[in-house]
């Protein structure tokens, strides 16, 4: 198998139908030998039933049905287990990642001679403030995390199947895909690119939760910075209230007539201390969370049923 073609899928139905139809039309620029494999993450709409007809009329084409929905990088490890391309190329099917680009980044990795491609978003197309918490993100990441992750990274990428056996030896059960990419190694390629604006009629079904829950993701995942921080700070809390605590005595001994009072002070620092502490054990607790997470040695997914061609497993 030359070529394998991976896309998820989640509310996605109205986009199939021309997705496939484009993708189709530029892989055969490259190579006949291909498959296109659809992975339905539990979606709520027909996405499964559209993907289905589309195969009843191209044989190249494979479903992967998931028992229920496992989230956006879960699904895609589904794909990629079971795509057998010498090469793998990775998109969202909803248009906003255009599928007329697959010729580009294949000639990129065939010329530059490495192992993976992926996209860049050149420009976002979000609304400002959320491009700015995403710039904000990005850039804290980086600063905490040991490892230099790409900002901005797309979804789309052609990776060959050295690197991709590679990225499947990877055992993490909290999956964060952009920092697996790129602790995985190998010879990198950026190319920076403009995604097509979502019509205001499709919303994304990257909603906030969704969002927050991928940024903690990836920061439990990729850096033990929050938990330096918290053993800094109690450090410095703990040296600076025995330098207070001398200081106070000092003054005790120099000026015994003072007295020493303040029920404000007291319960401001009763207030800090408790916060901090609170704080301190919430992230404490995120990455304990994590590590139950990782010995319960769950798979990412369960594939329900595999459809290829007139056959399913």
């Amino acid at each position: 198998m030359k070529l394998s073609i991976v896309s998820t899928m989640y509310q996605s139905s109205s986009y199939l139908v021309e997705f496939s139809r484009r993708i189709e039309e530029v892989v055969k620029k490259i190579t006949s030998d291909y498959e296109l494999i659809f992975v339905n993450d539990g979606s709520p709409d027909d996405s499964l039933d559209v993907a289905l007809k589309l195969q009843s009329e191209n044989s190249k084409i494979q479903v992967v049905d998931l028992s229920r929905n496992f989230g956006h990088h879960a699904a895609i490890v589904a794909g990629i287990e079971s795509a057998k391309g010498d090469y793998v190329f990775l998109i969202d099917c909803d248009l906003e990642e255009q599928p007329e680009w697959l010729p580009m980044f294949y000639q990129e990795i065939v010329d530059s001679d490495v192992d993976v491609v992926f996209g860049v978003q050149d420009k976002r197309v979000s609304s400002w403030a959320s491009n700015f918490a995403g710039s904000l993100f990005w850039k804290s990441l980086n600063v905490m995390s040991n490892v230099k992750i790409p900002r901005d990274p797309m979804t789309c990428r052609l990776m060959n199947r050295t690197y991709v056996d590679a990225l499947l030896s990877i055992g993490d059960r909290v999956l964060y895909l952009a920092g697996v990419f790129a602790w995985a190694g190998f010879k990198q390629k950026p190319l920076y690119l403009v995604k097509t604006p979502r019509p205001e009629h499709h919303k994304s079904t990257y909603n906030l939760p969704r969002k927050l829950l991928q940024v903690v993701d990836s920061f439990s995942s990729f850096s033990v910075a929050p938990l330096s921080l918290v053993f800094i700070m109690g450090l410095s809390i703990w040296i600076a209230s025995i330098c207070y605590g001398a200081y106070l005595l000092f003054q005790k001994i120099v000026e015994p007539e003072m007295v020493l009072s303040g029920f404000t002070s007291i319960m401001l620092s009763v207030w800090f201390l408790g916060g901090f502490i609170i704080v301190a054990l919430g992230i404490i607790g995120l990455y304990v969370a994590k590590i139950f997470q990782e010995v319960k040695s769950r798979p990412l997914y369960i594939a329900k049923r595999i459809y290829k061609g007139d056959e399913s497993e």
